[in-house]
């Protein structure tokens, strides 16, 4: 099964499809929290609260909605979070705009795991990070999130739809398809 079609199980009540989205993504997750935190003992208090809150708002899943972009942004929200309350925020999030650089340089025949892909998430611009938080942490229609955003419900899909095609073609430059 694919993992939309273990999300859309679970969230009609399924416990199974939870363990195996738990055991598909689990080492994904942690590698991508040590690399972002550079502390074991905290990535492992977000990666607690990252399954926490997939199980959450697991209700707020939709079928056309791609998994691992959601996941993803839930844990790095959940990181920004805890980052957060330790005021540190600047101190862990930023972008390496030389290694982005480079890499939007290449034909994209370079092999890059999927660490560095999913490290690759802070290259997405304000608008589009804005826009997928709204659309998949709130769950909110692109009507409302084009008012959110002083826009209109047109501007708000196409950045939403920007910005999941640069999450799938960083997840699809690690090898996962």
């Amino acid at each position: 099964m694919t993992d939309e079609e273990l999300m859309l199980s679970y969230k009609e009540g399924d416990l199974g499809p939870f363990q195996v989205l738990y055991g598909r993504h689990k080492e994904r997750l942690m590698g991508y929290l040590v690399k972002k935190l550079s502390d074991q003992i905290e990535a492992e208090e977000v990666f607690q609260t990252v399954f926490v809150k997939l199980h959450t708002n697991r209700m707020k899943y939709s079928k056309d909605i791609p998994f691992l972009p959601w996941f993803f942004t839930i844990a790095r929200n959940v990181m920004i979070d805890h980052i957060r309350k330790r005021n540190t925020y600047k101190k862990y999030i930023s972008v390496d705009t030389d290694h982005v650089n480079s890499y939007a340089a290449n034909d994209k025949t370079e092999s890059f795991s999927i660490g560095d892909s999913i490290s690759e998430l802070s290259s997405l611009s304000d608008s589009q990070r804005r826009a997928l938080e709204l659309r998949f942490d709130e769950g909110l229609s692109f009507g409302e999130i084009g008012k959110r955003m002083s826009s209109n419900s047109l501007n708000a899909r196409q950045v939403v739809s920007r910005g999941v095609r640069a999450l799938k073609s960083l997840i699809e430059v690690g090898g996962q398809k």
